[in-house]
């Protein structure tokens, strides 16, 4: 659709910037904190790990100073699962780590800055995954509730907004090393993905009990799946790789069932999950009020026959998700039936890290809100780029502007053509560690002075895209032009 004329922004739009605990906090065995599996994660050599990452833990008060000289009306941030639970399941929590988001909280709001709490992100306490294999056991759903329960009972009457897991559809269908080791098959992998919708549903439940006025809703990654050709087969294929993307945890949840052709195809497999009595009925008690979703350019796939001998993993396909321990690659070793292969769009920019897709984002905000009605924000969205001081002394970020520019224009266009979206929380407010690839890959509109192996004095740099920003907010979307 073309548009001469388009709405404003709405008035109560919260204007953030996101960050994750362990890429941002440091300070990983301080307080009584216990290890979390991302601790743990093997990385390759001369890469940051995360033991200090830029020291937001000892540095927050600065830190989000920053963000509301910046002018962030939200801030979304991770409170660490074995800060709180050092093991996952101590008998009491951990009162250290319970008054440093306190602190956090507390500080935001001295600015007028609303948190947006995260309870996880990708930290599954370690002591867990030794103890019961993490979600591989049901006994991580109770354990989630509990330490949810903690949270919302602490942090309730300031905290309004709640994310239960962040990218949970990605962690299941391709992460195995963020779901705390290798997984012995496909049946497993639902299985734990299974349990950790379930974990989600409760901890929604628990959420409406204690919490009444707060809002709760799932931060998964998604994105359009565009088929690669008008063959109707590439068509079906885009589907049903939605459906392993995203319709395995959104359906459950803002549904109350999976999508019948998805477990059509786990059945004739024989990898359905388990089911237990009450399992449907907790999906549709869930009742999240809104949608999170997490978004970085769409995916392009061809319907993939079953020719496993014949199937090579596009490299920036196996960059992107390591894919050797992926869904796609199993399927396809195993001889089962075909599902779908990413492949380049001619049509799509690529970026340093990314490709740059705002109108995909546009598309995604449309699909998402047409499928499940639902009010939406997006808590990640963002350009990474390698950089360093030029010569003045400053951090001149052009092509992230130009980026955030595009998508935020894309934003506008899908609220004029009806999507209810409430707030875009770009991905991050100041530089983090990245999952894999350390401190080179920077995202942030503030600039941290270290390297992946000199931690230097951890200054921080507003970058230019910090001033854009704050124009922005302060024009509440209206001036997206650069001075």
């Amino acid at each position: 659709m073309e548009h001469k004329m388009l709405k404003p922004f709405p008035k109560d739009f919260l204007w953030g910037a996101s960050t994750a605990a362990f890429q941002v906090e440091g300070a990983w065995d301080e307080d009584g904190k216990g290890l979390s599996i991302m601790d743990e994660q093997e990385l390759a050599a001369g890469v940051a790990d995360f033991k200090v990452a830029v020291d937001h833990y000892h540095r927050y008060r600065e830190d989000i100073a920053l963000f509301a000289e910046m002018g962030l009306k939200a801030y979304r941030f991770s409170i660490s699962w074995a800060r709180i639970f050092p093991k996952g399941n101590d008998p009491e929590p951990n009162e250290k780590g319970l008054q440093h988001y306190d602190a956090v909280i507390d500080e935001c709001l001295k600015y007028g800055i609303e948190p947006i709490v995260t309870i996880f992100h990708f930290e599954m306490p370690a002591a867990l995954i030794k103890e019961y294999g993490g979600w591989a056991s049901r006994q991580s759903i109770e354990d989630f509730d509990r330490y949810s329960r903690v949270l919302f009972k602490r942090y309730g009457d300031r905290v309004r907004y709640w994310l239960t897991i962040n990218e949970g559809n990605i962690r299941i269908a391709f992460g195995d090393h963020l779901l705390g080791g290798k997984i012995k098959d496909d049946k497993q992998r639902f299985q734990m993905g299974h349990h950790m919708t379930l974990a989600q549903a409760k901890a929604m439940v628990s959420c409406h009990e204690l919490l009444p006025q707060a809002k709760i809703g799932s931060a998964p990654s998604n994105t359009i799946i565009y088929p690669a050709s008008s063959n109707p087969e590439d068509v079906l294929a885009a589907r049903d790789y939605d459906l392993l993307r995203s319709g395995l945890t959104l359906d459950p949840l803002y549904k109350g069932y999976y999508p019948k052709a998805l477990w059509s195809f786990w059945e004739e497999r024989g990898i359905a999950p388990d089911m237990e009595a009450g399992d449907l009925e907790l999906f549709k008690k869930a009742r999240p009020d809104f949608l999170a979703f997490n978004y970085y350019g769409g995916h392009t796939v061809r319907y993939y026959p079953e020719t496993a001998e014949l199937y090579t993993v596009p490299a920036d396909v196996a960059a992107r998700y390591n894919v050797s321990q992926s869904y796609i690659r199993k399927i396809s070793r195993e001889k089962q039936a075909g599902i779908a292969q990413e492949v380049v769009n001619p049509h799509i920019r690529q970026g340093e890290f990314r490709i740059i897709d705002p109108v995909g984002l546009r598309a995604t905000l449309r699909d998402l809100y047409e499928k499940y009605n639902v009010p939406l924000i997006i808590t990640e969205n963002g350009c990474a780029a390698a950089e360093e001081f030029t010569a003045d002394g400053k951090i001149h970020d052009t092509y992230r502007i130009e980026y955030l520019r595009e998508h935020i224009r894309q934003c506008q266009i899908a609220i004029n053509e009806g999507v209810e979206l409430f707030g875009y929380c770009p991905w991050t407010a100041i530089d983090v560690v990245s999952v894999k690839e350390g401190i080179g890959k920077r995202y942030g509109f503030i600039y941290v002075n270290r390297t992946d192996t000199d931690l230097r004095d951890l200054k921080r740099y507003r970058k230019d895209s910090f001033y854009w920003y704050k124009q922005v907010i302060e024009s509440n979307g209206e001036n997206l032009e650069t001075q």
